[in-house]
């Protein structure tokens, strides 16, 4: 057994068991499919890779319970103001 899954850290960041295993499931499945980890991690054990992109928070859940990674979130706005117009 993985030591991160007896930890409540995994399951509370991602709101519940179920969603947990879902994103686990799904994570692994594209990470079959060829998908690159996005962690380095010195293992080929795929399940390794899935919980650590979580503990990262490298990948979650969106509302329709589709995997997506920090790369798909939007820019933050930039709060930045050009004064020289003025």
């Amino acid at each position: 057994m993985y030591d991160e899954l007896r930890d409540d850290r995994l399951i509370d960041k991602v709101g519940g068991r179920f969603k947990l295993s879902t994103l686990i499931q799904k994570r692994l499945v594209a990470l079959m499919k060829g998908a690159p980890p996005l962690v380095d991690l010195d293992t080929k054990d795929r399940m390794k890779i899935v919980l650590r992109e979580i503990l990262e928070d490298k990948i979650y859940l969106d509302l329709g319970d589709e995997v997506r990674t920090v790369a798909d979130l939007p820019e933050p706005k930039s709060t930045v103001r050009d004064l020289r117009s003025l």
